[in-house]
């Protein structure tokens, strides 16, 4: 017989109630003809059912069949239904990995409720505090010591929203980049991240050296890059009074952005030290920085003054306007934002008597000149919070550290000046630790690692409130696999239900 093979072995019983009936009843297949020939079958039927299985248990099986008399049917039906429900619970054994379940999913950012938020519209900002008479102190009077690791929350929100005003004179530029060589540049229009400032100057960047006219017939449509002054930043001012008691003070920023054309990168490379002009302490050595930045810093334009000369005529305008006032002045860059940043603070800082305190917050910037320029720089108190990324080269160029030390004299004798807050990529749990050199000088992938960090020794933070979309946008190729999957998911399910994430604008900062 094939009963053996066929019938599953928690339904034998089923076959041993009904066993006495097998021996009552012939089979209609085949007639039992003898008294011997019945027993034999009903013995070969006895051995198989009386046979047990003990296979291994399953937390997936449906749970065996139990047997009710019909005299406790009623009585005993919750306490069976019961027991079903008590004995699926301890196979499914959720007591031993709740626990774990539930720190995965508050904690893990793979949480599809958190994820679906850091894609969402919807920018969600940690808290501005009151600064109020602790504003010098998140500006750099005591150079941010103990404020950087672990980093101080308040002044993590300040960092991001001087970074976001980068972010800023990125999108300007690239709007619009292209510039009239016929006549004065009329004023651009700036969408400010914070609407309690207000732009009051652009600024502008001129290159010394130029390109030959025919590149410009080669490629007429690229024009704008070979343009040898273009908008570079601009000055702005907090002209809210509640967002000036928050701070404790009305201020000044100078936005920055990086490399954008041709004749910008050339000057990068123009990378051997010469004297900064005007006279120095020689207590402090001589002053030097780097050939190509203080070419655009210092050269004039056709129709345009220079980078140095328009930003100081402004300051001393505003100074001069809110002379009854506490201010200050912030100066934030990227990449060579930051580098004429360092340039644009060591101005600022003497140009006038009683010049406001003035602290500049640079974001993946390279070195700008020699240890006499770091000297000059900390001896007028000018604060330089350097923002950098571990992964990114930029922040290590130009120059050798071993010629630093060598010899402060040799024409790539570069020293970085100020405080460091250092973050890593390898930190972000979103992005590929091998990610390209372009995430890594990225600025919103210094944003969003700023956002995440704790402290040097801590992971990032579960709590980040930046969002994922401009990161997506930018450096999809360095995203993790397994977010860039599910952000496709989750998008495609917010724009079902109308909430497109393609609005948002990417950072033009790679």
């Amino acid at each position: 017989m094939q009963i053996g093979a066929t019938l599953p072995a928690q339904n034998l019983h089923l076959f041993q109630a009904r066993r006495n009936s097998f021996r009552c009843q012939q089979s209609p297949l085949k007639p039992v003809t003898s008294t011997e020939l019945t027993k034999k079958h009903m013995a070969n039927l006895d051995k198989i059912l009386q046979k047990q299985s003990n296979p291994e248990p399953n937390l997936f099986d449906p749970l065996p069949v139990q047997r009710v008399s019909n005299t406790n049917s009623n009585n005993n039906n919750g306490s069976i239904l019961a027991n079903k429900g008590k004995a699926l619970l301890e196979g499914l054994k959720l007591a031993r990995i709740w626990p774990e379940m539930k720190a995965a999913e508050e904690m893990s950012p793979r949480h599809l409720n958190r994820l679906q938020r850091l894609l969402s519209k919807t920018e969600e900002y940690s808290p501005r505090n009151h600064l109020g008479s602790r504003w010098r102190e998140y500006h750099g009077s005591n150079d941010w010591v103990g404020l950087l690791d672990p980093l101080d929350e308040n002044l993590r929100r300040e960092v991001v929203r001087y970074g976001e005003f980068v972010q800023a004179a990125y999108h300007a530029f690239h709007s619009n980049p292209a510039m009239s060589t016929e006549a004065a540049p009329l004023p651009r229009h700036v969408a400010l991240p914070d609407r309690s400032y207000k732009v009051t100057k652009s600024l502008y960047a001129t290159s010394s050296v130029g390109l030959p006219k025919w590149v410009d017939e080669v490629a007429p449509d690229l024009g704008w890059m070979t343009q040898r002054s273009s908008w570079v930043g601009y000055v702005a001012v907090c002209d809210d009074k509640r967002e000036i008691q928050r701070m404790g003070r009305r201020d000044i920023v100078i936005a920055l952005r990086g490399t954008a054309t041709c004749l910008e990168w050339a000057e990068n490379m123009r990378a051997h030290l010469v004297d900064m002009p005007g006279s120095h302490e020689s207590t402090h050595g001589q002053p030097k920085v780097e050939c190509g930045f203080l070419s655009l810093y210092k050269t004039s334009g056709d129709h345009v003054p220079s980078l140095a000369e328009s930003v100081v005529a402004e300051i001393k305008r505003l100074k001069e306007a809110y002379k009854e006032e506490t201010l200050s002045i912030t100066v934030t860059g990227h990449s060579l934002g930051a580098a004429l940043a360092l340039l644009v603070g060591d101005d600022l800082s003497s140009c006038a008597s009683e010049m406001p305190p003035v602290a500049v917050f640079s974001f993946g910037g390279p070195r700008v000149g020699n240890r006499g320029f770091a000297n000059q720089i900390n001896s007028k108190n000018v604060k330089v919070l350097r923002i950098v990324n571990s992964q990114d080269v930029i922040t290590r160029v130009p120059g050798l550290p071993v010629v630093e030390e060598l010899n402060d004299n040799m024409p790539l004798a570069y020293s970085h000046v100020g405080a460091e807050l250092r973050v890593d990529t390898k930190m972000s749990p979103y992005l590929k630790p091998n990610a390209d050199v372009s995430c890594c000088h990225d600025l919103e992938a210094y944003l969003h690692l700023v956002d995440g960090f704790r402290a040097s020794n801590c992971p990032f933070r579960a709590n980040a409130k930046r969002s994922l979309v401009k990161l997506l946008n930018d450096q999809r190729s360095n995203v993790k696999k397994l977010y860039t999957s599910k952000a496709h998911a989750l998008s495609l399910n917010l724009e079902r239900q109308g909430f497109s994430t393609s609005g948002c604008l990417p950072s033009p900062s790679q």
